[in-house]
């Protein structure tokens, strides 16, 4: 079997890419392990908590015992299923910063810049905002495959929500992935016509329709390397092994955790590592695995006074009464993911841009679907956006089928805990606000007795979680980086015919979810390949002009 080239994984990036080679006359081979994304828990968003906790949708990854947790060993749920991670995540869309990507040119990424990747963002969406409604039409596309949508904010809570932050002295965005990020706001999702809108449902399918695509459902064991060229994919389906060629080229896409154990696993890594396991060495690239971030936070807690969240319907009948209005007319509340408003503010003084989020959710439960004491109650997810520290991804064994290991290294540095008591502390603030004071009747957790650095400390060594934003395992740099793995065009350095374009490639994680930077790094990438470029944009962000001197 062959094809002009071979994508391995179909999820944000990897559809993308499929997409927009099929759209330009090229033969493509998509291949992915898991299986279809029909199916309600994976469709109606507010079902998100059930894909990530399926072994049929997700690989099951876990970290090792992370050593400033306690040696906790956290979820890192990762898409085993058609659409890759955007078939179960919680849809929520962010771009990131402007400054993000700026920092990216910085780092060696050149031609990543704000005004290079801009254009790739409004090709790829279809923004159903308006300007009339406060959304900023000229930073936003309208004729893309990705649908992206607000949701109805029906609960008084989160206008509460949103009012609070700017009762405390912040502002609010009219689009946070417009002009201006910083601030509260209504935020947004890849949810269409009630249903997930992931990038299956967006890229592949139609790719597949078009008929240049084809789905080829397989493990992918590693990239076959033949005179330093990537010629093919050897996989796994039936029990039988096989190579899929690439006459032009192999993408390796998929995720910041399966991508670096691909390319060890073909010989491309850290030469020392590699012979350990006695894995052929192709290309002596140290910086395979390492640089791995995340987003880290916590669940903040609170007891409502009145009995208008979510808690009302957390019971086998309410749960069934959604499910079946969704499945026959796509509305009411399963047709929403619930994370409807939020946050984005700086943690102090000389910090030039956010680098805490708030996800507001009006129920208080977790993502595995237990809820919190005292019935009704609502809560924020919050953390900072920039951590200090880096952990890593190697491999466990030469065998494939044997998951690698996984060390974020989560808060190694002095800088995280004081940045994360100051989310705590800032939060606590807002929530004090008379918007939403009416509504709170206590704080569940932290809970109000813990005060002192040392008590939050302790609260956060044993509470935070993932947000399941991994990403920098194969990062982007300039060719003579001994630790970059891809230059800015996404080539492996030193192995011809082999790009790698998800994730994994970001120099440093951007400012919030990563699903809608992965989907762009996919849609910048395919032009890479194609040897084409979007111009510039001219369009210059909204900055806070008082950084320096104040935090809000």
């Amino acid at each position: 079997m062959q094809a002009q080239y071979v994508i391995i994984g179909s999820g944000s990036a990897g559809s993308a890419i499929a997409y927009r080679l099929g759209e330009a006359g090229k033969s493509v081979i998509v291949i992915e392990q898991g299986g279809s994304d029909r199916g309600p828990f994976i469709q109606m968003p507010a079902a998100l908590s059930y894909p990530m906790n399926m072994p049929i949708y997700d690989w099951g990854f876990q970290s090792e015992p992370e050593p400033h947790l306690g040696g906790r060993r956290l979820a890192t749920p990762r898409g085993k299923v058609v659409g890759g991670s955007s078939s179960i995540n919680g849809m929520v869309y962010v771009r990131g910063n402007a400054k993000d990507y700026d920092t990216w040119e910085a780092m060696g990424a050149q031609g990543w810049s704000y005004a290079d990747v801009l254009p790739y963002f409004q090709r790829m969406e279809h923004w159903h905002g308006a300007e009339d409604a406060g959304g900023d039409a000229g930073f936003r596309g309208r004729k893309g495959p990705l649908h992206i949508t607000r949701g109805p904010r029906n609960n008084p809570l989160f206008d509460a929500f949103i009012k609070a932050g700017q009762q405390a002295g912040y502002p609010v965005t009219p689009d946070y992935n417009g002009a201006q990020q910083e601030g509260f706001g209504a935020m947004e999702a890849t949810i269409y016509k009630g249903q997930r809108w992931s990038a299956a449902n967006a890229y592949l399918k139609p790719a597949i329709k078009a008929g240049n695509v084809t789905l080829v459902r397989g493990f992918a064991r590693r990239v076959v390397i033949e005179a330093g060229r990537a010629v093919g994919v050897e996989i796994e389906r039936a029990g039988a092994i096989e190579v899929i060629r690439a006459s032009a080229e192999v993408i390796v896409a998929a995720s910041a955790i399966n991508s670096p154990k691909i390319l060890m696993l073909s010989g491309i890594g850290d030469a020392a590592q590699l012979a350990q396991l006695g894995i052929p060495v192709v290309a002596d690239r140290k910086g395979v695995g390492a640089n791995l971030q995340d987003h880290l936070e916590v669940y903040m807690q609170f007891q409502a006074k009145l009995p208008i969240t979510l808690y009302k319907y957390w019971n086998i009948l309410g749960k069934a009464l959604i499910g079946a209005q969704w499945l026959f007319t796509r509305k009411g509340l399963g047709a929403s993911n619930q994370f409807e408003a939020c946050g984005f503010i700086r943690s102090d003084k000389g910090v030039e841009y956010p680098d805490i989020q708030y996800h507001f959710l009006p129920i208080a439960v977790r993502y595995d679907g237990k809820v919190a004491a005292g019935g009704h109650g609502f809560q924020v997810h919050t953390g900072p956006m920039r951590s200090a520290s880096r952990g890593a991804v190697t491999l466990a064994s030469a065998d494939p089928k044997v998951a690698p290991k996984i060390v974020f290294n989560y808060m190694s540095q002095a800088s995280d805990w004081r940045d994360f008591r100051k989310a705590l502390r800032l939060t606590r603030e807002i929530f004090a606000q008379a918007a939403m004071a009416v509504h709170v009747k206590t704080e569940i957790q932290p809970g109000q007795d813990l005060q002192s650095d040392a008590e939050l400390d302790s609260f956060i060594r044993d509470h935070a979680e993932s947000a399941y934003h991994p990403c920098g395992t194969c990062r982007m740099g300039r060719a003579d980086d001994p630790l970059a793995v891809v230059d800015p065009e996404c080539r492996v350095i030193g192995v011809e015919g082999l790009r790698v374009a998800d994730s994994s490639i970001f120099p440093q994680v951007t400012n919030g979810n990563l699903n809608g930077p992965s989907i762009m790094t996919g849609e910048k990438a395919a032009d890479h390949i194609l040897g084409r470029r979007l111009a510039k944009s001219n369009l210059a962000p909204v900055m806070a002009q008082n950084w320096r001197e104040a935090q809000r």
